[in-house]
């Protein structure tokens, strides 16, 4: 059966609730008509309606605060402006109270219904988002829970069993047997950190990171992220060359997490490198961001593939990509950045190497002051 979608009209000139009622009647639509703000509100707290159109000039409570009172009760709900007083302005302030679009009177029935059904049309996109990203979440609980119990704990006790086996075979196993039983070892290590990986991804409690920001320093965060990578680089025998400007840059954040986001970015630099090869870290700030640059010469990233990198489990249909990972590390760190209220981009072409850009809001208000002694003296260190 067709949706039949409710629209409430909001007027104080009886005419115009006719005559909008009367266009809008031939199509599939529930409406509700009022004759000034109050009674709109009142109205649309019992209909909840999918779409509210309301005149700005009105006796008593205007169009602006009927406005604000809508998205103040659900921001989902869309709203158009109609009025006889259109001026840029006007329209302007409608649109910052929430309004989704503006019909300057008098209007044809044809520019009523045509902004009415790109309003519906708005109200269903928003409704199915709203619907796609709570199945998304509750995908993500069921696979969290899946992962934990069906693939994690037989793993474990698998591994448990193993290094058991091992010890007790101590001095009775040839050294082939040796050997497998620690490619076995290794084989399931890989697969429980895949899996921790994406528990990670699935169950991290963004809010809890939030309550213990701090200023960070960005330098340092740098430097711990480059020292995790480093036995790697030593071994592809790549430089990790940094740049910046003194004194160290500060963000407001949580520093494991950041450090994580580097090593993500870094790691990926040094998988991706040739032989021999250079990576640079550069900080700069600019206006009120400080922006991290992390340059590889590598094997690049091709422009199929740029556009979905950061989504989860994307590793990409490239060639070159000879040292795959889980698809993650780049997701996370997405996430990471945004939990920062920053922004991750990536400039690349394929054979040519890559770019990757964090911008991060600045920590610059009076930051010594604001430094406990603790953190003063790390900081420095």
């Amino acid at each position: 059966m067709e949706t039949k979608y409710k629209i409430l009209i909001i007027d104080d000139e009886e005419v115009v609730l006719d005559s909008c009622t009367e266009i809008l009647a031939l199509s599939n639509y529930q409406i509700e008509t009022a004759g000034d703000g109050t009674r709109g509100l009142k109205l649309m707290k019992e209909l909840q309606p999918d779409l509210v159109i309301v005149d700005l000039k009105m006796p008593g409570i205007s169009g602006f605060e009927v406005l604000e009172n809508i998205h103040i009760f659900d921001p989902t709900i869309v709203t158009i402006v109609i009025t006889g007083y259109a001026t840029v302005s006007s329209a302007v302030e409608a649109m910052k109270k929430g309004g989704y679009d503006y019909l300057p009177k008098p209007f044809t029935p044809d520019e009523l219904r045509l902004i009415t059904q790109r309003g519906i049309e708005k109200r269903k996109l928003v409704l199915e988002t709203i619907a796609l990203r709570k199945e998304k979440d509750m995908l993500r609980q069921n696979f969290a829970t899946i992962v934990s119990h069906e693939l994690k704990s037989p793993l474990s006790a698998v591994q448990q069993n193993l290094y058991a086996l091992t010890a007790e075979l101590t001095g009775k196993l040839t050294d082939d047997q040796k050997n497998r039983f620690e490619r076995m070892k290794s084989r399931i290590d890989d697969l429980l950190n895949i899996i921790r990986t994406w528990l990670r991804v699935i169950t991290v409690d963004i809010e809890k990171i939030k309550e213990n920001f701090q200023p960070v320093s960005v330098n340092i965060s740098i430097s711990k992220a480059i020292e995790s990578v480093q036995s790697h680089a030593m071994r592809k025998d790549i430089e990790i060359l940094t740049s910046s400007e003194e004194p160290s840059r500060f963000v407001l954040g949580d520093e494991g997490t950041l450090v994580e986001a580097l090593v993500n970015i870094i790691g990926n630099a040094v998988k991706f490198s040739r032989v021999g090869s250079k990576i640079i870290v550069k900080v700069e700030e600019k206006e009120n961001d400080i922006l991290i640059f992390i340059t590889d010469t590598g094997v690049g990233i091709s422009k199929e593939d740029l556009p979905f990198i950061f989504g989860d489990f994307y590793t990409g249909k490239s060639e070159h990509t000879a040292e795959r990972g889980s698809g993650l590390g780049l997701a996370i760190t997405r996430r990471i950045v945004e939990i920062h209220n920053g922004s991750i981009s990536v400039e690349s072409e394929l054979g040519k190497g890559s770019t990757f850009i964090i911008r991060l809001p600045s920590f610059k208000n009076n930051l010594h002051n604001q430094l406990t002694p603790d953190t003063k003296t790390y900081t420095n260190s």
